[in-house]
């Protein structure tokens, strides 16, 4: 194959996996737009702090469900037809919590976002490990996260701007519509440049081979890879399947050799967990409130947003460039010790910080250390756990089970992710700050050892290597 019809291919795969990862930016933007109405969720539907905080984690129950759910369905539907589904699924949800006039309405209209955030962070993943050759598959899809970091970025300036316009959040904007309800419908740009966009890109190869579309398969790798070698590469993946059934099941993910789960995907179980114990989404989904229970004002404190979401940005760009070379495991290392220090920072922040007339807790001298600890830990979050989870899950399961791999490791990530987003309110009123990131130092120490000794790894390997 010449070198123009290379470069033709490789741009092929670039552009395709940008279209997967609008699902990334959706996934960010609808997380992160929660950040900037929390007060006005509160005055609107008259929540208590466990009420805002489930009409803040309800979105994580509709993830779970949709992670699971979309895993599976994706072996038997096609990732492409599940990429689309979840695209009218943001739509949906966008506009109808914008529109929700009670808290029980509003919850429907986040579960239903929430599926389709749980969709998304697992097919374009796996789309994208599926389309990219190994040589360059970890940088492919640490362009997710990248998309998840700018979403929420999206998100904060566009939560920033409009509370900024309107005064406050809860202060009436266009169309006599609260501010905070614009922030929800904001997301209709992208959602819908997302859903137009899908009909443009393939199948994955791997499901068209699944699914034993040979035709369909050899022209989609041919687009891929070069007409000279899609033969080869068609033989190489049906090889990989099990010889007794090509169609993935639940089933596979226990070993026929031990009778037991497979230990891949109790790692992928560890690594879609740990990803969520040590707070980061803390800090997306409360960064606003957080920064005010410190004393900082909400213009302030959606500003703070803003910077940490850049500072994301520029840590997954890191990865990206260097993901390929330096490997998956060593990220994943210096990721736990750099968030284990910064956040042992935060609680000596927190843990010496005074409080003012009304008791609540002010940081005083400690606000600048507080601040360029969050920002540390977040970098460092950004430049490993962040993007490379997602990567690592993308890859590391053999062919015959990346979809039901997928299903059961998003369901334990979303599922970490709702318990950790539900109870931060509570921990904040009943232990304050200091204990409640207590807990997520520990977890992020406890990370360093799972890494050390329970994930190996992938750098370099055809999808059709993977063991486990």
């Amino acid at each position: 194959m010449d070198t123009s019809q290379q470069q033709e291919n490789m741009l092929f795969i670039i552009l395709i996996s940008c279209i997967a990862t609008i699902g990334g930016f959706l996934f960010g933007f609808d997380s992160g737009v929660i950040n900037g109405t929390v007060d006005g969720l509160s005055t609107a539907f008259n929540s208590n702090d466990i009420g805002t905080g489930f009409n803040v984690a309800s979105m994580l129950l509709g993830c779970a469900f949709g992670a699971f759910f979309a895993g599976r369905l994706a072996d038997k539907y096609g990732r492409k037809t599940l990429l689309i589904i979840t695209a009218i699924f943001f739509i949906i949800s966008a506009w109808g919590s914008g529109i929700s006039s009670s808290s029980m309405e509003f919850v429907f209209y986040r579960i239903l976002g929430g599926i389709a955030v749980g969709a998304a962070s697992v097919l374009a993943p796996a789309y994208i490990s599926e389309i990219a050759p190994a040589r360059l598959r970890g940088s492919l899809a640490t362009i997710q996260q990248i998309a998840i970091i700018s979403g929420l970025f999206a998100a904060f300036v566009s939560n920033y701007s409009l509370a900024e316009t309107a005064g406050v959040s809860t202060a009436e904007f266009w169309l006599g519509f609260e501010a905070w309800r614009w922030m929800f419908w904001m997301e209709l740009i992208p959602a819908s440049l997302f859903l137009i966009l899908l009909f443009f890109i393939p199948e994955s190869p791997r499901y068209l081979v699944i699914t034993q579309r040979k035709e369909q398969a050899t022209i989609v790798l041919g687009k891929l890879y070069g007409d000279t070698i899609s033969v080869t590469k068609y033989t190489e993946i049906e090889a990989s399947l099990d010889s007794d059934h090509h169609q993935p099941r639940l089933a596979d993910l226990i070993s026929k050799v031990t009778g037991k789960v497979r230990p891949i995907v109790w790692i992928g179980i560890g690594l879609a967990t740990f990803q969520q114990l040590v707070g980061i989404n803390v800090v997306f989904y409360y960064g606003a409130v957080l920064w005010q229970a410190v004393g900082f004002s909400e213009a302030d404190a959606l500003l703070i947003n803003i910077i940490s979401g850049g500072v994301s940005i520029a840590a997954c760009v890191i990865t990206m460039y260097l993901i390929d070379k330096v490997g998956r495991k060593p990220f994943l290392l210096l990721g736990s010790i750099g968030m284990a220090i910064s956040l042992l920072g935060l609680v000596l922040a927190f843990a010496n910080a005074g409080t003012d007339v009304n008791g609540n807790l002010m940081l005083g001298d400690m606000g600048t250390f507080a601040l360029i600890s969050a920002n540390v830990y977040v970098f460092f979050f950004n430049m490993s756990w962040g993007p490379v989870m997602w990567v690592m899950l993308g890859e590391m399961f053999p062919n015959q089970i990346r979809g039901s791999g997928l299903a059961i490791a998003g369901l334990a990530q979303w599922l970490s992710n709702f318990a950790i987003t539900m109870t931060f309110p509570i921990m904040l009123a009943s232990v304050g700050l200091a204990a409640a990131y207590g807990f997520y130092t520990i977890c992020a120490f406890i990370s360093i050892g799972f890494v050390i000794k329970f994930v190996y790894e992938t750098k370099g390997k055809e999808l059709e290597q993977m063991e486990g």
